[in-house]
């Protein structure tokens, strides 16, 4: 009886186990038996293998052969094991030297010709690789590009199975990631295109400098849209560490390209009003895949005609908005994304949606009905509510408004004052810090309560959005060079929250 080995990764989410492939031949009629809890894709991967090791030259061994994949009791799914199934079966054949595949995970699918095929979630596979101490991993060569940022662990590229089989036998040497070329950023539209709408330009810098929730609410044409396709342009770019958890999610979800194999700039995910809540949040058969929230981690979501989508589809943001992730249940396991994201909602303040107020034909009970799809606990969960108006015809012949660098240089101070002020307990922006933290440790004085404490009293705000309010006014202080918020910072925040219902 002769036994192989091989490793590889199994996926839940962006957390990654490793996987044990072992190969027996044994006695009895030829065939292929693969136990541990595999999936169809991975089923036929029998098939695909056999026909690979053929075509690049090799013998499949004419006995019975039983591959198993531990743990047992864990679901596997997908293609990503091919390469770790055909090496496990040679190594047990005798034909390649077992002591590298002791030492490397291997992860890619096989075409019938031997062609070792690119899969989702290279990339957070090979970060669970290095988190679980191993020291080599080989992955497909067309995929290389998204790993060349990761360091800590040896990756080599396989174009073919003939080219991973010389390199266990120290013929051939495998590929190398090249490191990342240097990109030069890309801001996308300028905020000096948006004339007019002072109130909503504020509102917009500061839930940039803070990573606040924002609502603009008015008529169509008014520029609401606009404004907020602008927002990414003033937001700084991602860490090197923010970088890979985002591009390990993009990866999962098949986003990333030989052309753009890192996000480096935060996402602007905007899902048509007809999505559905599986692809809002994330869902599919066996692991559930990543939605739109996580998607647009640390980044910004944003929901055009927000008022026609589903209210299943707009409840479902509540948990993300308050926790920074998404626990999705499937028969197969759990899967947790993070989805630490600003929302960005934008609505028509009715369905007939007429450019005057005067020419609105709706009832008082249709146009409360219709922006009541968008939920009291939903709502309470966004910092910023602008009511935009029709700009003047002075507006619009004006001299030219800020430009985008000009108030990205002013939220990038803010976000570095917010970052030093917040970096012993790991947080980064003001709209992450939880309420009693800014009530006990960074709790403000009297006077400077004294708003947002008579709006408690008069029910005007929840608990919530009094903790919601104060981290807008520390971001309004930021924003304006004070080292806490004064009275003034605490009723703007709270003036700011209310324009909606202006």
């Amino acid at each position: 009886m002769a036994l192989g080995h091989a490793f590889s990764v199994a996926l839940t989410g962006l957390n990654g186990e490793i996987v044990e492939v072992e190969a027996d031949l044994g006695n009895g009629l030829p065939g292929v038996h693969l136990v541990g809890l595999p999936d169809t894709a991975l089923q036929e991967s029998r098939d695909r293998v056999r026909a690979a090791i053929s075509n690049c030259g090799e013998t499949w061994p004419n006995r019975k052969v039983t591959l198993a994949l531990s743990p047992a009791t864990l679901p596997k799914v997908g293609s990503v094991y091919d390469i770790a199934l055909a090496s496990a079966v040679l190594d047990s054949a005798g034909v390649v030297p077992s002591l590298p595949l002791r030492e490397t995970v291997l992860i890619g699918e096989l075409a019938l010709d031997g062609r070792v095929r690119a899969v989702r979630g290279v990339l957070p596979a090979v970060l669970a690789a290095k988190r679980a101490g191993w020291r080599r991993v080989v992955v497909p060569a067309s995929i290389l590009p998204e790993v060349s940022s990761v360091d800590g662990i040896e990756i080599l590229g396989a174009w073919h199975l003939r080219d991973l089989l010389g390199w266990l036998r120290g013929d051939v040497a495998l590929l190398t990631p090249r490191p990342p070329p240097a990109r030069a950023r890309t801001f996308g539209p300028d905020l000096a295109d948006v004339v007019g709408q002072a109130e909503a330009r504020q509102a917009l810098e500061i839930a940039a400098a803070g990573a606040h929730n924002l609502m603009l609410t008015g008529s169509p044409g008014v520029g609401k849209t606009l404004l907020a396709s602008r927002l990414s342009g003033i937001l700084p770019p991602l860490t090197t560490a923010e970088s890979l958890e985002v591009s390990a999610i993009h990866s999962l979800a098949g986003l990333l390209t030989p052309d753009h194999p890192l996000v480096c700039e935060p996402p602007f995910i905007a899902p048509h009003h007809t999505t559905s809540a599986s692809s809002m949040v994330g869902g599919g058969a066996g692991f559930a895949k990543p939605g739109a929230v996580s998607i647009a981690h640390r980044g910004v979501l944003f929901l055009d005609e927000c008022a026609e989508l589903p209210v299943r589809v707009l409840e479902a943001l509540r948990t993300p908005l308050e926790e920074g992730e998404v626990r999705l249940a499937r028969g197969k396991g759990v899967a947790i994304y993070p989805a630490r994201f600003q929302l960005i909602l934008a609505a028509n303040p009715c369905p007939c949606a007429p450019a005057r107020d005067i020419d609105c034909v709706c009832s008082p009970s249709v146009r409360r009905r219709y922006l009541g799809r968008i939920s009291g606990p939903l709502l309470d969960r966004v910092d910023l509510r602008i009511t935009m108006r029709p700009p003047t015809s002075g507006a619009l012949t004006a001299d030219s408004p800020e430009s985008s660098a000009v108030v990205r240089e002013r939220v990038a101070m803010a976000r570095l004052v917010a970052a030093d002020r917040w970096a012993e307990w790991g947080w980064r922006t003001n709209g992450e810090i939880p309420g009693p933290m800014l009530r006990r440790r960074f709790a403000l004085g009297p006077k400077a309560r004294q708003p947002v404490e008579a709006a408690l009293r008069r029910g005007q705000i929840t608990a919530r959005g009094v903790d919601r309010s104060l981290r807008v006014a520390w971001t309004i202080a930021d924003l304006d060079g004070r080292t806490a918020p004064s009275a003034d910072d605490t009723a703007a925040a709270l003036f700011l929250r209310d324009r909606g219902a202006a």
